[in-house]
């Protein structure tokens, strides 16, 4: 039997690949194998999943990601901003679905709250670790940085995890070096 997550995971999935117009009861239950009865036992009805699909998204690339990078023996904030880049660049091809979530933001109101955010919460803890780091105007620093993440991935093709970071380590150079 599908657990709650495997439904939010595949969701997540399709998303990425086809677009929220493809995220139906019917093509879930086809590509996990599994019938109607099963997704209801763990959802109310498409609302329901589209509503923990949006919250699993947000747990999974944000929440997830800042706990991550919080996390170590080392508590820099370059090696934090290393962390969190990795994340961002090595986590599959998360390209897609950043941009399939940004498009169902365009028309749908509670997909634009979290949306909102979500990018609310990245930039605020980019400036959180800018200023840790020493750096002047973290907000804008975050939000540069933020944009180097976000219109990466909507160039055709999209830059690579390599261009990514290349670029990302441009912007960040003339700041290499943390406060003694």
């Amino acid at each position: 039997m599908a657990t709650e997550r495997d439904w939010l995971d595949e969701g997540l999935a399709v998303l990425a690949e086809q677009g929220v117009p493809a995220v139906t009861i019917e093509v879930l239950c086809e590509r996990l194998g599994l019938t109607k009865g099963s997704f209801y036992h763990h959802f109310r009805g498409m609302a329901a999943y589209r509503a923990a699909l949006l919250e699993h998204f947000e747990a999974r690339f944000t929440t997830e990601f800042i706990d991550i990078a919080e996390s170590g023996a080392d508590a820099s904030a370059v090696a934090r901003m290393e962390r969190l880049l990795d994340l961002v660049t090595g986590r599959g091809d998360t390209a897609n679905l950043e941009i399939a979530v940004r498009a169902w933001a365009h028309h749908d109101p509670l997909a634009r709250a979290v949306q909102e955010r979500v990018d609310r919460r990245r930039i605020d803890y980019l400036g959180t670790l800018w200023r840790r780091r020493g750096g002047d105007e973290p907000e804008t620093m975050a939000r540069l940085l933020y944009l180097i993440v976000v219109g990466a991935r909507h160039l055709v093709p999209s830059l690579t995890a390599g261009e990514l970071r290349e670029v990302y380590e441009f912007a960040v150079r003339p700041y290499s070096r943390e406060p003694s």
